[in-house]
């Protein structure tokens, strides 16, 4: 089943190349079933790559997925159009009062400043009490799982030496758990940040559960107990080049940046081990599966 999206957002045709399952609002509506709803706080900068990334991994469900795109009021996007933000996105003024099946809360590139310096950090924490009570699950990726676990537990980040850059082999920690049905015994996890979450704080916490860690990136997916709430402290929705235009990115700069590790292949830019792409597709089949569909109320308001 396809995710409905305008006809007119650049992921459309984008998508529709691919063969991935897209479907216009208009031929949607003329279909009697009950789509899941789907909302995305998109915190990056990359709105459309963005977007499309996450667009792309919620279409591979048997499942009709309505997605409503939002944006912060406190702080506007300065790297996409005034015009597609204000086509294709809501504030949390304009959804509040709705309910939502499942989330996804993106990362930022705020992580080397405090919470509370992060000029949309208020109406974040607005979104994440929101969630907590109107959404059946939701998942947190990089920064916004820190700023999640921060709000929620009090959970600090802290600051890594350099750039936890690349593509990290990661290994289950418990068995069964419906998330990661499907994946091999070793499944890589792209990872770009400055900062780590206080693990040793995350393991006392009863109400926290590690699905997976890596020997050299550490945790990469944590869950609540009641699985309401899933970090995802890596980037699996990162698509073939983002990497590589990141790394690109801050050479121009003139910044120190390492090549991203296991991601080049003989350190050769325009030769990639796309090594993640099916434990993307999984984890948020999974997700959209087993935490969201199969436990959602059929009607939102109950």
């Amino acid at each position: 089943m396809p995710i409905v999206i305008p006809r007119e957002i650049p992921a459309f045709p984008v998508l529709k190349k691919e063969n991935v399952f897209v479907m216009p609002v208009k031929r949607a509506a003329a279909q009697d079933i009950r789509p899941i709803e789907i909302a995305l706080v998109n915190l990056m900068p990359t709105k459309v790559e963005t977007e499309t990334q996450i667009m792309r991994l919620l279409a591979n469900t048997p499942l009709q997925v309505n997605l409503t795109l939002i944006k912060t009021a406190t702080y506007k996007s300065t790297n996409v159009s005034v015009d597609h933000m204000e086509r294709f996105y809501k504030t949390f003024d304009e959804i509040k009062d709705q309910k939502f099946d499942g989330m996804i809360i993106t990362g930022a590139p705020v992580e080397n400043m405090e919470f509370d310096d992060v000029l949309y950090w208020e109406e974040l924490k607005e979104i994440l009490d929101y969630a907590d009570k109107n959404v059946t699950s939701t998942i947190y990726i990089c920064w916004g799982a820190q700023a999640a676990l921060h709000h929620y537990f009090g959970i600090d980040k802290i600051a890594l030496p350099k750039k936890m850059f690349g593509i990290f082999p990661n290994k289950a920690t418990v068995q069964y758990d419906p998330l990661l049905k499907g994946l091999n015994d070793t499944f890589n996890i792209p990872h770009s940040r400055h900062t780590r979450i206080d693990e040793d704080a995350v393991r006392r916490e009863k109400k926290l559960r590690v699905l997976a860690e890596g020997e050299d990136c550490g945790l990469s997916i944590v869950k609540t107990r009641d699985d309401k709430k899933f970090f995802f402290f890596g980037h699996s929705e990162y698509d073939r080049e983002t990497l590589k235009n990141e790394y690109l990115r801050d050479k121009a700069k003139g910044l120190s940046i390492e090549q991203p590790k296991n991601y080049f292949i003989d350190g050769n830019i325009h030769n990639i081990d796309y090594s993640w792409n099916s434990t993307a597709n999984l984890l948020f089949y999974n997700w959209l599966n087993h935490y969201v569909y199969q436990v959602t109320p059929f009607n939102l308001e109950d």
